[in-house]
């Protein structure tokens, strides 16, 4: 039964399982939302269609049977070359199951701190519909979903520009008041990008984007239940607001993920990969950068939580995915949806 605000949550009926004992459908999960694996970044000018199958290759064995590779906020050299990259790997007949759209995470977000998270301020640029254009193109119309802070000028005409051409619009790295969202979803925007994170610490305690967000039952929204990115409370919280059908699980997976613990560059800043798979940047543990679990390791924390049922936990790490891309499961390779 789907969590809603005016039930009880399922952690009060069932028991919390040991971390790993009930996770996703064993044949595979679909993520929206993949920064790189094992090195290879999606968002680096060294990007070959080579590094994407490498990802792609270990990302399936670990359970991740369909994926977004995601292009953060990068200078407009990095679109230019990945983008077509990423086109190529999508029509290899090896990948193209495995590889749905690209995710466009920036570069149309909030510059301010908080909101921007990890990305490099340097290269956030203002909505511009021409320039998405040419990332459209040089992606060869492949572009499944686009993160914008809507408060941004021109992000309205781009929402609903990119909507027309049937991209999912996210709402995402943002500040924006009630009245903005309220806009931007009016325009076409259907995704909340890893709500709960991204976001000024300092805020008001109830009149904010994120409890906007949830509360609209026209967003669907994502979740990254790594253990690290969210606390338990706001797991169930975002439960109850979104339920299950709305709610959905991506690793934001950076591409040090795979990786040892140590230092990296990577996204274009200097990061920090733990023991624990936490990812931060380098001195400033708060402010983190992607995360280093995959789908199989983020739903292994979230079914340990007890919130949900197999059924359940298959609604939001594949068929949720896979519905707001409006596709079917054998178009990704992904098991039959029962």
């Amino acid at each position: 039964m789907p969590i809603n605000a005016t039930t009880s949550p399922p952690a009060q009926q069932r028991q919390p399982q040991p971390d790993g004992a009930l996770t996703a459908p064993a044949a595979g999960c679909v993520d929206l939302q993949v920064n790189g694996h094992g090195g290879v970044d999606f968002s680096a000018l060294t990007l070959s269609v080579d590094g994407v199958r490498r990802a792609t290759r270990a990302l399936t064995d670990q359970g991740t049977l369909a994926y977004c590779p995601t292009v953060i906020t990068a200078p407009l050299e990095v679109y230019r070359h990945n983008l077509p990259v990423l086109a190529a790997a999508m029509a290899a007949p090896d990948l193209a199951r495995h590889l749905p759209g690209v995710h466009l995470e920036g570069p149309f977000i909030s510059p301010h701190e908080g909101a921007r998270g990890a990305h490099p301020l340097a290269h956030v640029q203002l909505p511009s519909i021409a320039l998405f254009d040419e990332f459209w193109d040089l992606a060869q119309g492949r572009i499944k979903l686009l993160t914008v802070a809507p408060e941004q000028p021109g992000a309205a005409a781009l929402i609903e520009h990119a909507a027309a051409r049937g991209v999912v619009v996210c709402i995402g790295h943002t500040q924006a008041d009630a009245a903005t969202l309220e806009a931007a979803v009016a325009a076409g925007a259907r995704l909340s990008t890893h709500l709960g994170n991204a976001y000024p610490a300092q805020c008001h305690p109830r009149d904010n984007a994120v409890w906007w967000q949830l509360a609209c039952d026209r967003l669907s929204a994502s979740f990254i239940t790594d253990g690290h990115h969210l606390p338990v409370p706001f797991i169930i919280t975002a439960l109850r607001a979104k339920g299950v059908d709305r709610f959905i699980v991506v690793s934001d997976a950076a591409p040090i993920t795979g990786l040892p613990p140590g230092d990296y560059e990577t996204m274009g800043v200097p990061a920090r990969l733990e023991p624990s798979g936490r990812v931060s940047l380098r001195g400033s543990r708060d402010t983190l950068a992607g995360s280093g679990s995959t789908m199989r390791a983020c739903m292994a924390h979230l079914a340990s939580l007890g919130l949900l049922t197999p059924a359940e936990l298959r609604r939001v790490s594949v068929e949720n995915p896979l519905q707001l891309l409006g596709l079917a499961p054998a178009a990704v390779g992904a098991p039959p949806v029962c």
